[in-house]
C-alpha cells in the first residue's frame, strides 16, 4: 500500500509519454493532432477514402498481380488532379469516377493478359526453333 501512489505516478508518466501527440507525431504515428472539432468529419472521410482506395487497390492488383500496391496508389494518384492529401476530395473523387477507374481496372487487365500472353508466346518460339 506505501507504494502504490508511487506506482501509480510512474504509470501515468509512462502513459503520458507514449499517448500525447507530440510524442505520436515524433515517431511518425501520425501526421497531425486532428482538433477535438473536427475530428468527426475528419475521420468520416478519412473511412470514407480508405475504404474506396483499398477496394481500387486491391481491383488494379487483382488485375495485374505484378503491381505493387504502391504502384496501384500511384496510378490513382495519376488520374486525380487535386489534392492527395484532402481525404473529402479524394472520397468525392472516387465516387464521382466509378466508371473511368472501372475503365482503368479493365485497360491494367487487357495490357496483364497480353504481356502474358506474348510472354508465352516467346517462350512457346524458343522451344519450336
Amino acid at each position: 500500500e506505501a507504494l502504490k501512489p508511487v506506482y501509480l505516478q510512474a504509470a501515468t508518466e509512462f502513459a503520458d509519454l507514449h499517448d500525447k501527440t507530440g510524442r505520436m507525431k515524433a515517431k511518425g504515428v501520425i501526421e497531425a493532432a486532428v482538433p477535438w472539432e473536427d475530428s468527426r468529419e475528419f475521420f468520416f472521410y478519412r473511412a470514407k477514402r480508405r475504404m474506396y482506395e483499398d477496394n481500387y487497390v486491391d481491383q488494379l492488383v487483382a488485375a495485374n498481380p505484378e503491381l505493387s500496391r504502391a504502384q496501384a496508389i500511384d496510378l490513382l494518384k495519376d488520374s486525380f488532379t487535386g489534392d492527395w492529401e484532402d481525404n473529402q476530395a479524394v472520397a468525392g473523387f472516387f465516387e464521382e469516377s466509378t466508371e473511368d477507374l472501372s475503365a482503368m481496372v479493365k485497360t491494367v487487365k487487357s495490357a496483364s493478359v497480353k504481356a502474358k500472353i506474348e510472354a508465352l508466346q516467346k517462350e512457346l518460339d524458343g522451344l519450336e526453333g
